[in-house]
This record gives C-alpha cells, structure tokens and sequence, in this order.
C-alpha cells in the first residue's frame, strides 16, 4: 500500500494504459467473434470444429503462447494484443452461438410472417434477443482479458502488469501489492459494469 500512496499518478496511468488495451482488445475480439458465432449457429457441422478449434487456443497457456507471439511479432503490444484477441475468441463465439440458438423459434417463425429478410431477422430479432446471452460471454471474456493483459508488463507492452513485474524483479512487494489490487480493481468495476447491463438487458426484454 506504501507505493500505492507514494506514487498514485504512475498507478493510475498504468491503469489507464492497461484498461485502454483491454478495451481495445474486447472490441477487436467482438469483431471477430461476431461473424464466427453466427456461422456456428447456422452449420451444426462446423459448430463442433469451430468451437473445439477455440477450445484448444483457449488452453494453450498465456506464457507460451505470448513466447511464440514475441518470436513472431517482437517485444510490445502487438504480441499480448494478438493473445489477449485470441484467448477472448472461446468466450465470446461460444456465447453468441448459444445465444442465437437459444431465441424461441416462434419469435423467427413470427418475423418470416413480417416478410422479414434472413439479414433482418439476425438483426431485429435474433440478435437482440440473444444479447443477454452475449453480454454474459463479453463479461467473461473482459475479466479474463484484464487478467490476461498483465503479462504486458513483462514483454514491454505497459499496464499494471509493469508494476507486478519490476516489483518481482526489485524484490519490491509494495509495487507488486499496487498492481495486483489495480488488476483486481479494474477487474470488479468491468465485471460490475457489465453486469449491470446484462440485467438490464434482460429486464427489458423481459426475462
């Protein structure tokens, strides 16, 4: 706590740093996994290679994969960029997947009666309908992307990982404290944020 009230401003700016990479990355990882999870939707065939392929990424470790990404990509961002997008993947196509499954037949049934056109339909009905569903996956997907982003620090990338690391590395337990409870600060706002609006979500749905 002493390097917490020492230096609050390098505290706060790595959190800024590390919250903007998180950021950036789950919006990224959203992009991807948007198209992804509607195609496993709609092929029950691919559905099983699709997701067990994002498994598979999913449980490779954090070090080994950020090790192969640095002798690919170098020191900085881009290597935890790339993991951070990557990891995100599982998450947020498996929830999207269930979530455009999950919508009641009827209400598709009901929107090919409007004269809906397949495109309409995923973007009036499915999709808003599955979005409780997808928010769950995205809070998930934030939580383990702040955690994840720490190993920033340890390949030049910035964030509260820095702090974690030079801590490890001076043998400083109070910067190691601050970084750790910047994490996990950051980490309980995201994770309240978004379930908030989950519940939001479905309350006005209806569910």
């Amino acid at each position: 706590m002493n390097y917490l009230i020492a230096n609050p401003e390098r505290v706060l700016r790595l959190a800024g740093t590390h919250a903007a990479m998180v950021a950036a990355a789950l919006a990224v990882a959203v992009a991807v996994a948007l198209p992804l999870g509607i195609l496993s939707s709609r092929s029950p065939r691919l559905r099983p290679l699709l997701l067990g392929g994002l498994g598979a990424i999913y449980t490779i470790p954090s070090l080994a994969l950020l090790a192969l990404l640095v002798q690919l990509f170098g020191l900085g961002l881009a290597p935890v960029f790339i993991a951070l997008v990557a990891y995100a993947q599982f998450m947020l196509v498996r929830n999207i997947d269930a979530g455009l499954r999950g919508v009641d037949p009827a209400m598709r049934d009901a929107a090919v009666g409007m004269g809906l056109s397949p495109r309409m339909q995923l973007l009036r009905v499915e999709l808003p309908l599955a979005l409780p569903v997808i928010v769950g996956g995205l809070r998930i997907a934030a939580i383990a992307t702040i955690a994840i982003a720490t190993l920033a620090g340890y390949v030049g990338g910035g964030g509260l990982g820095v702090l974690i690391f030079n801590g490890l590395a001076l043998h400083n337990t109070g910067m190691i404290v601050a970084g750790s409870l910047g994490v996990s600060l950051l980490a309980v706002l995201v994770d309240g944020s978004l379930r908030w609006c989950e519940r939001a979500v479905r309350t006005r749905l209806g569910g």
